[in-house]
């Protein structure tokens, strides 16, 4: 062993640059760095995406897309069954969110125009009422009066 004239006596060889390793799995067996297949990967992306099918199913797709890729695949691919769980979580709580949303906004809604029908002719009635009264002071003291806002049908 000999070594480098520049470097004192007893220090440790200079490190070698690590040998890139090559993997023999099968292109869909293929690891990252976090040890998942991209199979799973791939799998996991189409549980969340999957959701989307809710745009052409009326929102039911959202929930089933991720149910079926989780009920398929969940026994086999644990970084699936945790995704697929995950997706069907998250659209099963957004579709019961807009579902109650839809019911309270329906029944605001009839409530707030059912009371804004019935405060609306309310108000009429009492223009009603005025104008009557108006109109009988005004026909007493002589004067030809013409209701505002009224439509002359019979001339």
């Amino acid at each position: 062993m000999s070594q480098n004239e520049n470097e004192p006596a007893g220090s440790p060889p200079p490190e070698q640059e690590p040998q890139a390793q090559v993997s023999h799995e099968p292109a869909s067996q293929a690891t990252q760095g976090n040890g998942l297949s991209a199979e799973q990967r791939q799998w996991a992306m189409f549980a969340h995406l999957s959701a989307l099918l809710g745009l052409f199913t009326g929102g039911v797709g959202c929930v089933i897309g991720p149910l079926v890729i989780w009920l398929i695949k969940k026994e086999t691919m644990p970084f699936v069954d945790d995704q697929g769980k995950e997706a069907l979580n998250f659209n099963i709580t957004v579709a019961a969110s807009a579902l109650i949303l839809t019911v309270v906004g329906t029944i605001l809604l009839v409530i707030l125009v059912g009371f804004l029908f019935y405060f609306a002719v309310f108000l009429l009635g009492i223009y009603w009422l005025v104008m009557t009264v108006i109109a009988a002071i005004k026909a007493n003291e002589g004067v030809a009066y013409r209701y505002p806002f009224t439509l002359r049908l019979i001339k």
